[in-house]
């Protein structure tokens, strides 16, 4: 069961995020340049990170150091999935959408020395988000998904450990 959500989500989000950076790459030259797209909040402006979430950089090694934390974050949370159980639908899509972020980005870095592709732009002014990309937005949201879902199970956990009652799910959605 678990499968029906996590493989189309993984294969979608990673074909999503390939094709965006590739439009990106082809329309949005030169680099850092804005194209407003709803005034100057909502921007598209290539650039390319050779670091890491918001610009982290670890100096020459950067692409190396990241990719090869990327991998064994990608272990951890398929080994995670493993462990999940059959008919845990939201753990299953919260591991999917951090897996396929990360593997988008993965393939950027190791395509390119320049980074991974970053087209994203939003703010006002000169308080703007650091630009992000398809691959960022399934992280984010997949590490937000995650950490709900695994507070959930830690609150049930700790209400059977005192003998009360399971606390409802926090969430609606089946599992």
């Amino acid at each position: 069961m678990k499968a029906i959500v996590a493989l189309p989500v993984l294969f979608v989000v990673i074909f999503l995020d390939l094709i965006t950076k590739a439009v990106a790459v082809a329309t949005l030259a030169p680099v850092g340049i804005a194209s407003p797209v709803f005034g100057n909040w909502f921007r598209f402006a290539l650039v390319y990170n050779p670091g890491a979430a918001f610009g982290l950089h670890l100096g020459d090694f950067s692409r190396w150091i990241f990719m090869g934390l990327t991998v064994v974050a990608i272990v951890i949370l398929y080994r995670l999935y493993q462990q999940t159980a059959h008919d845990d639908l939201r753990k299953a899509l919260a591991i999917a959408l951090v897996a396929a972020g990360a593997i988008g980005n993965v393939i950027d870095r190791i395509r390119s020395e320049a980074g991974v592709v970053d087209f994203i732009d939003i703010g006002v002014g000169l308080h703007r988000w650091p630009t992000f990309n398809v691959a960022d937005i399934a992280v984010s949201t997949g590490a937000f998904l995650l950490a709900w879902v695994l507070w959930g199970e830690e609150q049930r956990e700790a209400a059977e450990a005192a003998g009360r009652a399971t606390p409802p799910d926090p969430v609606d959605l089946p599992q």
